[in-house]
């Protein structure tokens, strides 16, 4: 005889009959519901009666099933949420934690979601309302992304999964990869770009400095070091020269750092208005493509699990909406 079959939920319901659907839509989302010591996070997921192998765990919030994102705000999208931390898309144009003389950026919007006073903006996104026991979690800064810089970075949820991802940073073994509009012809299609850079006084730009300066006594220099590897390059019209699409991984993780070894290589990024000279504003600068922000994107970001050791996991955020477009428009020849 052929096992009967039918959604999770209605088989979380037939265990626990008082409870409302909605709070079983909760627990399933929460990441509490298991069957044969597989958590399951789809409520409508049809499986075969589960029987004693169905399981509720306790009220400690597991890991959110955010599918491919939800969108807790026009510029922000959470990917991944669970006890340890959270891995948050950031739109360009909003910084992401907190500074003098901003009201809002990307950890106080995840705080405010998970406080309640937010919730995913999609339509049809099971459990939009926040399972209440995320509502303890704290966020906290781990690393960040420029104002203009889109992309994929990870805000803890505890000091100690806090902890455990700088020292990740710190060892080098947090994988970040970006992508970069870039002007200019690369030397060669792949290569390793390693400076010193020292922060001016007031902290908002890099210069490069020799290295016999970088290492003099109490010299404050430190090293940046970013691997990168030509993806695409597009010849602007009139022979006015190329733009060059850049994949580049971060081996440090020094302020501007991209942005200011792109530009030493000569190869400074399309609409970068502190490095690159031609957007500086001078009387008779060259501007080749009118671009609002540098184009630059935190594509991919890869970690150890603070909770879980061994266990590395990835997340990857696509080309937002204005980077896109400019790549449509080089392959088409616009420029």
């Amino acid at each position: 005889m052929e096992t009967e079959s039918a959604p999770l939920l209605n088989w979380l319901l037939r265990d626990y009959p008082d409870t409302p659907k909605t709070r079983a839509k909760q627990w399933i989302a929460a990441g509490r519901v298991s069957v044969n010591g597989v958590i399951i996070r789809k409520p409508h997921q049809v499986i075969p009666d589960p029987g004693a192998t169905l399981e509720l765990g306790g009220r400690r919030a597991s890991t959110l099933d955010c599918g491919a994102g939800w969108q807790i705000h026009p510029r922000v999208s959470l990917l991944f949420l669970d006890t340890a931390l959270a891995i948050v898309n950031k739109g360009p144009g909003l910084i992401s934690v907190p500074a003098p003389n901003c009201d809002i950026s990307a950890l106080s919007i995840l705080a405010d979601f998970l406080v309640g006073k937010l919730r995913a903006q999609d339509r049809g996104v099971a459990g939009r309302t926040l399972p209440p026991a995320y509502r303890k979690l704290e966020p906290l800064p781990v690393h960040r992304l420029d104002q203009h810089t889109s992309g994929v970075f990870c805000i803890a949820t505890s000091s100690a999964a806090r902890h455990h991802l700088i020292e990740q940073l710190k060892a080098h073994t947090m994988k970040r990869e970006y992508v970069a509009f870039v002007e200019g012809h690369a030397r060669a299609p792949e290569g390793t770009w390693r400076q010193w850079l020292k922060l001016s006084e007031d902290e908002l730009r890099q210069q490069v400095l020799s290295e016999t300066v970088a290492k003099a006594p109490d010299s404050e220099a430190q090293e940046a070091i970013t691997h990168y590897k030509v993806i695409a390059e597009y010849p602007l019209r009139g022979g006015k020269g190329f733009v060059t699409k850049l994949r580049l991984r971060l081996e440090t993780g020094r302020k501007h750092q991209i942005r200011v070894q792109a530009a030493f290589a000569g190869l400074p990024l399309i609409g970068d208005r502190m490095y690159n000279p031609a957007y500086r504003g001078r009387e008779g600068a060259r501007t080749p493509i009118d671009f609002p922000r540098q184009a630059l994107h935190a594509e991919v970001l890869s970690l150890e699990h603070p909770a879980h050791p061994g266990k590395r996991m990835s997340w990857t955020a696509e080309l937002p909406k204005d980077l896109h477009q400019l790549e449509m428009a080089l392959r088409s020849r616009q420029f």
